[in-house]
């Protein structure tokens, strides 16, 4: 009760002052200080709380700790911007958090010109489908962050439920679903420091805000096979289960319906894991486009011809290389990494013999964090 009479009597006496013309000896009219203090009300309230904190809002050193304490714990703001925000909403708690908010948008907003190329890749899956998406931060020390990491793995989980608009012209049966089709719909959150519902866009500029980073979502995909197969995955670097650096996803299929798929249970994480350390570009020497092999041709026709040799040699040269450069590129023909004394499709060929039906790689993927991104 003395606290708020004192506020009453406190604010009392600031508009008396102001009304007064003892300030007019001065120069100054009552009608600027009036206009001051209206402008100043109208834009963000914030004047006045600020005269009364000063004179009627005490509050103990040990209930400020517990008020930064808990605003910390709530946000993972900066102890810096958690006490600012509270001093400036007279520490009342759930004021300055959603000050804090919307500071942090702003925050979010300019620092979305920055580069971000660390981050994670988040992978989900359901019986024959896979989504994989890709959250750019600005340092790996963010990308450690569980916040962070929580919302790769609500970002991939929600790309899971959704169908892409169209299919990827490089490979089969995979969809884009980029932030131009994940920014429209939801998130539901049960996190300590993410509660609630909100847009897949309020979600990242909040958790950017929180980081003191540019966090965004750069592309993913969803993968779908047939009913009578096997999608396999592997994750590179993997900090909790879902999450990695690079990911390899290889989507295996079977002639016979009937075929027990237990052996490609098996071998099928193997060559998910092949397709991460292999960097193969292609399923078939068919898929190789004419104009990158052209291109190759006339790179070893040059070496070849630098030798100095008869143009028979030559020619058994450049196929040389060209067989070289097919098992460098082309999954199917490359050494298989487990056991690198047969190829890929050697390896088809011992499955198919041992599942009793024809074994083949429908589709495959290989993703790493910030390929293809220009670092400064």
């Amino acid at each position: 009760m003395a606290s708020s009479r004192g506020a009453k009597f406190s604010s009392e006496i600031f508009y008396k002052t102001l009304s007064c013309g003892r300030y007019s000896e001065h120069g100054y009219s009552r009608g600027f200080y009036t206009a001051e203090i209206r402008r100043s009300a109208d834009d963000s309230q914030c004047a006045l709380k600020v005269f009364l904190r000063k004179f009627s809002v005490e509050v103990p050193a040990s209930e400020q700790m517990s008020l930064i304490k808990q605003l910390r714990e709530r946000t993972s703001a900066p102890i810096k911007d958690v006490k600012s925000s509270l001093i400036h909403c007279n520490w009342d708690i759930e004021a300055a958090q959603k000050d804090l908010r919307k500071r942090g948008v702003v925050l979010a907003s300019k620092k979305s010109s920055r580069t971000a190329a660390e981050g994670l890749l988040a992978l989900a899956q359901k019986e024959n489908k896979v989504a994989v998406i890709e959250l750019n931060c600005e340092t790996d020390f963010v990308a450690r962050n569980e916040i962070f990491q929580y919302l790769a793995l609500s970002l991939a989980k929600l790309a899971l439920g959704t169908e892409g608009s169209f299919q990827s012209q490089q490979v089969p049966n995979h969809f884009p679903v980029g932030p131009e089709h994940l920014e429209k719909f939801k998130l539901s959150f049960d996190h300590p420091k993410l509660h609630g519902e909100t847009t897949v866009q309020s979600a990242i500029a909040d958790v950017a805000a929180m980081m003191g980073e540019n966090v965004r979502l750069r592309r993913g995909f969803t993968i779908s096979a047939p009913s009578h197969s096997l999608i396999s995955t592997y994750l590179h670097t993997s900090p909790q289960p879902g999450l990695g650096r690079i990911a390899g996803i290889v989507s295996l299929e079977v002639g016979d319906g009937n075929a027990s798929l237990d052996v490609l249970h098996r071998v099928g994480p193997e060559l998910a894991m092949h397709v991460v350390a292999a960097k193969p570009l292609f399923l078939t020497r068919e898929l190789v486009p004419s104009e990158a092999m052209e291109s190759e041709r006339e790179v070893l026709k040059s070496q070849a011809e630098s030798t100095g040799k008869s143009q028979m040699a030559i020619d058994k040269i450049i196929e040389g290389r060209l067989r070289k450069f097919y098992e460098e590129v082309v999954l199917l023909e490359q050494k298989f990494v487990v056991n690198d004394t047969i190829s890929v499709q050697t390896l088809l060929n011992n499955l198919s013999k041992e599942v009793g039906s024809p074994v083949s790689i429908g589709s495959f993927l290989r993703m790493e964090v910030g390929e293809g991104i220009q670092r400064l």
